[in-house]
């Protein structure tokens, strides 16, 4: 809890949140709808001399901290509902491209208890996007799929999951094998698969848990 107020720098504080999450000022510019060079010059600048309600409501609830902290008054709760990162990059879902440089996309709000029931740990998973075909008819191209980046740390589970092979960021369906070894299958017939793949030969980034499409 904040107990004195006067002894917080909203500056200041906002730099210590970029530094401890590992993130960018162009990136939470774009977060918060703003033009690139907006949380630098309030930072560096002091322009403008407080950050908007507006703005400011989404780093505090971005970075999971009271908005006093950040300049303003204490904001109700959002009705129950976990804002979840979604990040500009894709997932190939076809014969693979380098991944783009990991920013934030925005945020979704998704409720709490319903993401519980699925058996994640809002604080684990993140939206990005399908690219490519080859997981039809499963995934399409531009779908978002929710990662839950936790099941990197489990052993693996049949099922569909977000690797990185070669700086190559894919979405693939893994089948463990008797051997310990996996199959790396593609649901589209038209494309490739690769059989008895020795796990350490890539990274498991998370294992996909729900998907949405615009129609």
């Amino acid at each position: 809890m904040v107990k004195n107020m006067d002894d917080i720098d909203p500056r200041q504080t906002l730099a210590r949140l970029i530094a401890e999450n590992g993130e960018d000022c162009a990136g939470l510019s774009r977060l918060v709808g703003r033009n690139l060079a907006y949380i630098q010059q309030y930072r560096k600048r002091g322009s403008p001399k407080k950050l908007g309600e507006r703005e400011r409501g989404v780093l505090a609830r971005y970075f999971g901290v009271d908005e006093r902290i950040l300049g303003g008054p204490v904001t109700p709760r959002d009705n129950g509902l976990r804002l979840i990162r979604k990040l500009a990059v894709g997932a190939s879902a076809g014969p693979g491209a380098l991944t783009e440089r990991e920013s934030l996309a925005g945020l979704v709000g998704f409720d709490e208890k319903w993401l519980r029931r699925m058996g994640v740990d809002p604080a684990t998973v993140t939206l990005i996007r399908v690219q490519g075909d080859s997981m039809l008819p499963c995934l399409m191209d531009n779908d978002d799929i929710m990662v839950d980046t936790a099941a990197a740390h489990r052993p693996i589970k049949d099922g569909i999951y977000v690797l990185r092979m070669d700086d190559v960021l894919m979405v693939k369906r893994l089948c463990r094998l008797s051997s310990g070894k996996l199959d790396i299958r593609s649901d589209n017939a038209g494309h490739p698969n690769w059989s008895d793949v020795d796990p350490a030969a890539f990274q498991i980034i998370g294992r996909v848990v729900w998907t949405a499409r615009r129609l």
